[in-house]
């Protein structure tokens, strides 16, 4: 890489970074679903549990930034880096927040922790984005 090289994440961009945001990204859907079916009562729980995940998903898949080296496709609305994060930061932590809200307060603050500890190492990610 030389010096003059900005366009690409350094350690956000490490597969074992990647593998962990991954498993977040889906830790965090199943978050949703918990939420709704512990705080949603039948027979719309049944309803519920599945499509707020789905339009959590949904929406996290559409909305991309353009060349983003931590997508494999690209997402049908391109979307500016600082609007992609705040959707990213509402995902992430609308886990915690949903966890919390279902009764489940040491699993949210457990994953509270391990979603900052996230932000932390993906530093770089987050300059990336609020850049483009």
């Amino acid at each position: 890489m030389t010096a003059t090289s900005t366009t690409t994440l350094a350690f956000a961009d490490n597969d074992a970074l990647l593998a962990v945001r991954f498993l977040l990204e889906l830790t965090s859907l199943a978050c949703f679903g918990i939420w709704a079916w512990r705080r949603t009562p039948a027979p719309w729980r049944w309803i519920l549990v599945i499509a707020l995940p789905v339009a959590v998903g949904l929406a996290w898949g559409t909305f991309t930034v353009p060349d983003d080296p931590s997508r494999g496709d690209p997402g049908s609305v391109d979307t500016p880096g600082p609007l992609r994060l705040l959707l990213e930061l509402a995902v992430f932590f609308g886990a915690v927040a949903a966890l919390h809200g279902a009764g489940l307060r040491r699993a949210a603050r457990w994953l509270l922790v391990v979603m900052v500890a996230y932000q932390l190492l993906a530093y770089d990610r987050i300059g990336w984005l609020l850049s483009h």
